[in-house]
């Protein structure tokens, strides 16, 4: 049985600025305090992954040329900071599609799973600042961490509901490790 601890994370809101729309590498900014979070998991051993919804290739607002090229500059800046994803996995569909791998349906975990030779069991947490996100992480039976960035304030004010409530990413992280012992 593998041990590996997994977290998937969101992208807009929960490690980046949200952005209408970000389709622009130079669009690409970290949130306060999303590299030392990071950096705290990533060096105790947890596997990071991005799994995003990026409807904008869908409505033909942008190619998925450029959502590689805003992942590639943020695994740039994550990589300046000694932090190594193990994989973004995107969806491009439109919600109306009803497709199998828009948040919060679970299709992409499929092949995040293969690519990093986990399974759901090694899930520690979904970490995000939507309901789709948490409701995500609910349905691959995950605890679910609904960050204060982004849209987070919003959402719990709406009653969205999470195993945990952070103010940000190191807060998150730190939970997590907490649970852990």
């Amino acid at each position: 049985m593998n041990k590996k601890k997994w977290v998937i994370l969101d992208r807009d809101g929960t490690i980046i600025e949200e952005k209408n729309y970000l389709h622009r590498p130079e669009q690409v900014v970290l949130l306060p305090g999303v590299a030392e979070g990071l950096r705290f998991l990533y060096e105790r051993g947890y596997v990071l992954t991005v799994v995003t919804n990026q409807s904008g290739v869908g409505r033909g607002y942008f190619a998925m040329d450029d959502v590689d090229r805003v992942h590639c500059r943020l695994t740039e800046l994550l990589a300046e900071r000694g932090i190594t994803l193990q994989g973004i996995y995107v969806c491009p569909h439109r919600p109306e599609e009803r497709c199998a791998c828009r948040k919060p349906a679970v299709g992409l975990i499929s092949r995040a799973s293969a690519d990093c030779g986990l399974n759901n069991d090694n899930i520690a947490a979904v970490i995000g600042d939507k309901e789709s996100d948490m409701q995500f992480g609910k349905n691959l039976a995950s605890p679910v961490i609904l960050l204060m960035s982004g849209y987070g304030r919003k959402e719990r004010a709406r009653g969205v509901s999470a195993d945990f409530y952070a103010e940000n990413l190191p807060q998150a992280a730190r939970w997590l490790w907490e649970r852990q012992e």
